[in-house]
């Protein structure tokens, strides 16, 4: 009798201690922030130039309707959105200027980043007008650059995302190859100066990749969806050189909407 009186006893010990957790447990789930929003930031992979239709009051910064973040929050409509990504960024401009809408209350974010840090635009234009030594020169040094000094900015940018947004899901985005090697294109640079840009594509995947994954981020290949949408592929989704110059070598629309969105809106 008095061992089935404390076997009594202490069961209904821990139901009312659980009891008690789960109810502490469901009042501190009540006080955290519902983290719905989502900012899109990053530089003009994000902003969609190439994409064109161009909110004028995003200057030169070149924010598109058409660019993935914009076509993801018409079909999802987060609580909030907010786009800073600017045409040009580089990693230290993220952190200065682009962080300011994260908050606990954030749910989604999303980042192209490090292409201009390694020098995209120089190297595309000493590829396009000075020749093939000088384009693997030039692409040699920026694989350089992204193997030694990159891994830090992206350090830099990722910390500072995850310590004004902890309650976020961070989605990195990768950046294409530019070029189908032995596909159409009769002139301009030559197959081996093209395999060294796709070279270098790869290397700054590989690095914001493993930068991503180690402070616990997503990343969102877009490699296979630009497949067969390369340069030189007869259908492409990326601009070769234009006039303006600054939509050279960028996603079309096709390639916001095809190549990009697909592989974002699978890692939300």
């Amino acid at each position: 009798m008095r061992l089935s009186r404390f076997a009594a006893l202490t069961s209904a010990f821990f139901v009312t201690t659980a009891l008690a957790l789960t109810g502490a447990s469901a009042a501190a789930s009540a006080q955290l922030p519902t983290a719905t929003g989502y900012v899109a930031l990053g530089d003009s992979y994000s902003s969609g130039v190439g994409a064109g239709s161009y909110d004028s009051s995003s200057g030169s910064c070149k924010r598109s309707t058409r660019s993935y973040p914009a076509l993801w929050n018409a079909a999802h409509t987060p609580a909030s959105f907010a786009f800073t990504a600017c045409s040009g960024a580089r990693t230290g401009d993220v952190v200065s200027g682009q962080l300011g809408p994260l908050n606990a209350s954030t749910g989604l974010v999303s980042i192209t980043i490090g292409g201009n840090d390694a020098g995209f635009a120089d190297t595309m234009t000493t590829c396009a007008l000075q020749g093939e030594s000088a384009c693997l020169a030039r692409v040699a040094q920026a694989r350089t650059y992204i193997d030694n000094t990159l891994p830090g900015r992206l350090d830099t940018v990722y910390s500072a995302i995850a310590q004004k947004a902890p309650n976020a899901r961070v989605v990195v985005l990768g950046y294409p190859r530019f070029y189908k090697i032995g596909g159409s294109c009769l002139a301009g640079l030559s197959d081996k100066s093209r395999s060294a840009i796709n070279a270098a594509a790869d290397d700054i995947n590989g690095v914001t990749a493993k930068r991503a994954a180690d402070h616990g981020f997503g990343f969102a290949d877009v490699t296979s969806t630009f497949t067969g949408h390369e340069l030189c592929s007869g259908s492409a989704w990326l601009h070769s050189v234009t006039y303006p110059v600054d939509e050279s070598y960028h996603p079309t629309s096709a390639g916001q909407s095809g190549g990009y969105l697909p592989v974002f809106a699978s890692a939300t």
